[in-house]
């Protein structure tokens, strides 16, 4: 069976998420996100968007194995910390859909996936109406001790799919790196594509 691609709306992707928690936990033990991983937080994560009206689910499937995953929803349904940036700056959350990850496994990588997970998701916030596609990257200091010394950010990436950052829409989520023993907040910024220009 060949890999494919396959969406899925909310609830659908339930059947799935055991794979996906290994799945993020797995490819964010990375550098920059250095996630400890909490299987229980994970699946807490997943039905959250599940219950989230207009979320979408696009997975990358071979062979049977989910290989890679992305995930989006109209900013409205998601937490404080990623409204507060943009109300702050005068901003309309109903006007933006909101990345929340997109992770593929090591061996995938290269092939094009990323771009059909961004695709996937672009296509979703059309359907709802939905002008801007956004989402955050965490911020880590270059001489951080845990950079590779052949780290690539994806920043080049991002801007060839249209996406601008912008440095100042600014929030914090609060994980466990691999070094910690207790959970910190740490800083991320937003990139923003207008889906209509």
């Amino acid at each position: 069976m060949a890999l494919t691609i396959q969406s899925f709306s909310g609830s659908d992707a339930a059947p799935f998420f055991d794979d996906l928690a290994r799945l993020r936990i797995t490819v964010f033990r990375d550098f920059p996100y250095l996630y400890h991983g909490d299987s229980d937080y994970e699946r807490q994560y997943m039905e959250i968007y599940a219950r989230s009206e207009g979320s979408v689910f696009i997975l990358a499937i071979d062979d049977g194995l989910v290989v890679g995953a992305s995930t989006g929803t109209p900013m409205i349904s998601e937490t404080d910390e990623v409204q507060a940036p943009f109300l702050a700056a005068g901003l309309d959350p109903q006007e933006f859909f909101y990345f929340g990850e997109s992770v593929l496994l090591p061996d995938y990588r290269g092939q094009g996936i990323g771009v059909k997970f961004f695709e996937g998701r672009e296509a979703q916030a059309k359907r709802l109406g939905l002008r801007y596609a956004t989402f955050c990257a965490v911020e880590r200091p270059l001489d951080h001790p845990r950079r590779p010394v052949d780290y690539v950010p994806l920043d080049a990436f991002w801007a060839k799919r249209g996406y601008t950052h912008h440095p100042a829409l600014r929030t914090s989520f609060t994980w466990r790196d691999l070094d910690e023993t207790v959970e910190s907040p740490k800083p991320l910024s937003f990139w923003i594509r207008d889906l209509k220009a």
